[in-house]
């Protein structure tokens, strides 16, 4: 009960709710965006949204969105090792495609609840199963970032039906991008259908925080990193730390990075959104 007060003190709505969020009590892990503040007044800190009603609903988009038919996951592509480790740019598995899943069993709430502790233990908010090395449709948040504390938030399969037409800037960070942010133009709310970690049919509309970090770590499931959709300014407010990662990818592996940002064309649409 106490986490149904919460989500409807944070104005979530939904139409269905069974097993989408847990009050947290156990261990678990995402992370997107950092605690950070800046000066610019379009650049929203996590830290000022404590307290206050996150989830303020307004999906006004009209337009719907159709995402190509994606394959269905084997057990063995849910398969993994614990610990779990983030996977940083430019590693081609951030890119490469993401696996409907269909099998909802011990092994994916395991998954799940493993993706919440490496989350919390690099102070995130919100994680994708590609970011460790899973190329499966999973995401995980908490836009509290702290255990204990808030709600625990699964999604699988999720879709986007609707967008707001209303977009806002917002200072953005990625657990696959340690140490850069920058600042990322989304549409303000969304409406989502998808499933929760047993199985079940969802709708929820979300907008501010929550719905910002849906949409970075929607974009993770698509292939789409958060730098895809910077304008070139802030790209080159940026480029020296993105280049920086490259290298240390060549380092490690003794290969060429898979891609530049000296290369890389600005995403011009909204990839991806589309019914469940």
């Amino acid at each position: 009960m106490a986490s149904t007060n919460l989500l409807q003190s944070s104005s979530i709505s939904c139409t269905l709710l069974p097993h989408l969020s847990r009050h947290i009590s156990h261990s678990t892990n995402l992370r997107l965006y950092h605690s950070s503040s800046s000066s610019n007044n379009q650049s929203l800190s996590f830290k000022t949204l404590k307290g206050t009603p996150l989830l303020d609903v307004s999906a006004h988009a009209k337009r719907r969105f159709t995402s190509k038919e994606v394959e269905v996951a084997s057990p063995s592509d849910l398969l993994f090792e614990s610990p779990l480790k983030i996977v940083e740019y430019p590693d081609p598995i951030l890119r490469a495609a993401n696996r409907k899943i269909d099998t909802f069993d011990d092994n994916l709430k395991k998954l799940a609840d493993e993706m919440f502790d490496i989350m919390y233990k690099t102070d995130g908010i919100g994680l994708s199963a590609p970011q460790v090395g899973i190329n499966v449709q999973l995401m995980v948040f908490n836009p509290e970032g702290e255990r204990g504390i808030g709600d625990e938030i699964v999604l699988v399969n999720p879709r986007i039906s609707k967008v707001s037409q209303k977009k806002v800037h917002f200072e953005e960070g990625c657990l696959s991008f340690p140490g850069i942010y920058a600042d990322v133009e989304r549409p303000e709310s969304v409406k989502i259908d998808a499933r929760d970690i047993s199985g079940e049919r969802f709708t929820i509309s979300l907008s501010k925080l929550p719905a910002r970090i849906f949409q970075h770590e929607f974009d993770h499931l698509e292939g789409t990193l958060f730098f895809d959709r910077m304008t070139e300014d802030v790209i080159d407010s940026i480029r020296a730390q993105l280049q920086a990662l490259e290298k240390k990818y060549e380092d490690k592996t003794g290969v060429p990075s898979p891609e530049k940002v000296d290369n890389r064309r600005r995403l011009r649409v909204v990839a991806g959104f589309g019914q469940s």
